[in-house]
């Protein structure tokens, strides 16, 4: 018998689908090409199922004989390793973004001598769509406190932005970049003690009251679907803190992180400019150890962050912390520093990959910014926070603005740079 070639995501199994398969059967035996979670998140969302409930799905579905995991979003390696007579996909790649691989899956063909069969698009339905309308009806508590680690078994690197508000949220969840080959979105939402402080004009010494922010996350919940790390800065009393962690997950965030100081919170980025003091590396092993033990599931992770760079401390003392906490339970460690050059997060990186070769490594480069993503990646970092620039761009937005209606006793010369009062109601669903 002859076989068949195609490629599939199924994480909305629609009508469509079946067609396609319907379709191939008349060709011979079909194996399905089913994408990982890694290959649909290097060009799309993370898939609402996972791999191997997909391939459930797949395998009672009658006329599929073999499912085999389609690695790439390039169908060519598969192609050429399976050399099927014929492979199958819709014409909805003749233009657009899938067009490159339209290409590459003809050219692995002819190596192999099959052929490809393009069937009409299904044009009444889509996956895309369908999740767009799954996710606009919000998402749950679980499946969202979830994703974090989901996201980071199948992408090398992620990207998370300070969020202060719901529009800012908003913002966040819809923004993408997406170029040939190219698609970038952020994986979640930052919620910063720092921005929060500023949005609510207190200063930023731990003074807002937890509950006050936990209400502000709960008001972005309430119209995004990515996950949220809380920066939990000490994480307070111990007393406080094993309550807090029960509340804080209860709520669907992801994870916190909590900063290795103590006494008076002062913001990092001041150093030894303000008296500042580091926590003692025992009680704080501890304050983890505590943390861990009163969290209501594994999917909720609890981040250490280290100050001992921040404060001077040297990097044997950072290094020497990372391994007790870790020891202690941490489920991550982020590494902070105020230099504007990467040198000592980079070595502080790799001494830890070689004491840690899988925990998560976290960095937030608001001091150095000129580094890239794929630096950060290629010396072992997991997550990468965006920690405050969201709250920072709209502040000289918004002084500028009004500024020039004082200025000019009327607003046409900043409607320039304002979003349009019809970008408005469209951005927020049901406003019309």
């Amino acid at each position: 018998m002859k076989s068949v070639y195609i490629g599939m995501s199924i994480d909305i199994l629609h009508h469509g689908h079946i067609n396609i398969i319907e379709h191939g059967v008349r060709y011979g035996e079909i194996t399905i090409g089913l994408l990982t979670d890694e290959a649909i998140a290097s060009h799309k969302r993370l898939p609402l199922l996972t791999y191997e409930q997909r391939y459930r799905i797949l395998e009672n579905i009658r006329g599929v004989k073999n499912i085999v995991p389609q690695k790439e979003w390039d169908y060519a390696p598969n192609i050429k390793k399976y050399k099927p007579n014929f492979m199958i996909h819709g014409d909805d790649w003749l233009d657009g973004p899938l067009f490159p691989y339209r290409e590459k899956a003809i050219d692995a063909l002819n190596q192999i001598g099959g052929e490809l069969i393009e069937i009409p698009y299904t044009t009444d339905v889509s996956s895309s769509k369908l999740k767009d309308d799954l996710f606009s009806k919000g998402i749950s508590v679980d499946a969202r406190k979830k994703t974090l680690k989901r996201l980071l078994r199948v992408k090398p690197i992620l990207r998370f932005i300070e969020a202060h508000s719901p529009i800012s949220a908003i913002i966040a969840e819809k923004s993408k970049y997406i170029d040939n080959n190219i698609f970038k979105e952020f994986d979640g939402f930052w919620s910063s003690s720092l921005t929060d402080s500023i949005e609510m004009g207190m200063p930023d010494i731990e003074a807002l009251d937890v509950s006050k922010r936990l209400l502000n996350i709960n008001n972005i919940f309430d119209v995004t679907t990515k996950p949220l790390i809380m920066d939990l800065d000490t994480g307070g009393k111990l007393e406080h803190f094993q309550i807090n962690i029960k509340t804080i997950e209860r709520l669907g965030i992801s994870a916190v992180i909590i900063e290795d100081k103590k006494g008076l919170k002062k913001n990092s980025l001041f150093g030894n400019e303000v008296s500042q003091n580091q926590e003692d590396v025992d009680a704080f092993a501890e304050k983890i150890a505590i943390g861990k033990s009163n969290r209501l599931s594994s999917d909720f992770m609890i981040i250490a962050r280290i100050e001992s760079l921040i404060l001077e401390k040297g990097m044997n003392d950072a290094i020497e912390r990372a391994i007790k906490y870790v020891e202690a339970g941490a489920d991550a460690i982020m590494i902070h520093s105020r230099l504007k050059e990467p040198l000592e997060i980079f070595t502080f990186a790799k001494l830890f990959r070689s004491n840690f070769a899988h925990i998560p490594l976290v960095c937030v480069p608001t001091s150095y910014n000129k580094t890239t993503e794929d630096q950060l990646l290629n010396v072992g970092f997991n997550i990468v926070i965006y920690a405050n620039h969201l709250m920072r761009s709209s502040y000289p937005a918004m002084k500028s603005v009004a500024f020039n209606i004082l200025k000019y006793g009327r607003s046409a010369e900043v409607e320039k740079s304002l979003i349009s009062i019809k970008e408005v109601l469209d951005l927020i669903p049901g406003t019309k």
